[in-house]
């Protein structure tokens, strides 16, 4: 018996420190090498203040913001630590009703619109911690964020158009806006008359 456990607890050892401490150290090293922002966070600063990730959506509910994609995390929204959908099928009531409330909240936030609203808008992504939302469903917000922080229409659509990013290599995805990073831009465009 000592024969085969001597053997099987070196290995054990050496894999331990092989999978558990060097290869995690050796794929530290080159991220850290190759593309520090991204192995560090996509951290969003404002001078020496992280106020964001531009891959983790934010709560915004004030009418002078964008509104991102709903949120289905579990204790709150947009929660990196339980990343999840709401796994609500196209039948199930609860799914009907959550659509439904968000209709009204964006139709009561801004009644002159009668624009069709953007399904971006009204429904939670796989991850729950979605940052983007289409173009279209930034389009749809203009006039909402325009009036109520009482800046021209022309200039907050070109604020969205600016903060569109394209697809990734021209071929993956779609294009998209970074909540986060378009409601900074505001918040810059807005402080400069």
């Amino acid at each position: 018996m000592k024969s085969l456990l001597r053997p099987a607890l070196t290995l054990l050892a050496l894999f331990t420190v092989l999978t558990g401490v060097l290869y995690p150290l050796l794929v530290t090293a080159v991220a850290q090498a190759a593309f520090p922002e991204r192995a560090n966070g996509s951290l969003i600063r404002e001078g020496e203040r992280a106020v964001g990730s531009e891959l983790v959506g934010q709560p915004f509910d004030d009418p002078r913001y964008f509104w991102g994609r709903p949120s289905a995390t579990p204790s709150h929204p947009y929660n990196a630590a339980a990343s999840s959908g709401s796994n609500l099928g196209p039948t199930n009531p609860a799914l009907r009703d959550a659509v439904s409330a968000r209709i009204t909240a964006l139709r009561e936030a801004d009644p002159g619109n009668a624009a069709p609203i953007p399904v971006d808008l009204v429904t939670t992504s796989g991850s729950g911690l979605d940052p983007h939302i289409s173009p279209a469903a930034a389009h749809f917000q203009v006039a909402r964020v325009a009036r109520a922080r009482a800046l021209d229409e022309a200039r907050v659509r070109s604020l969205v158009d600016a903060h569109v990013e394209g697809r990734v290599l021209a071929v993956l995805g779609e294009p998209r806006v970074n909540v986060l990073r378009l409601n900074l831009a505001l918040d810059h465009a807005e402080a400069r008359p």
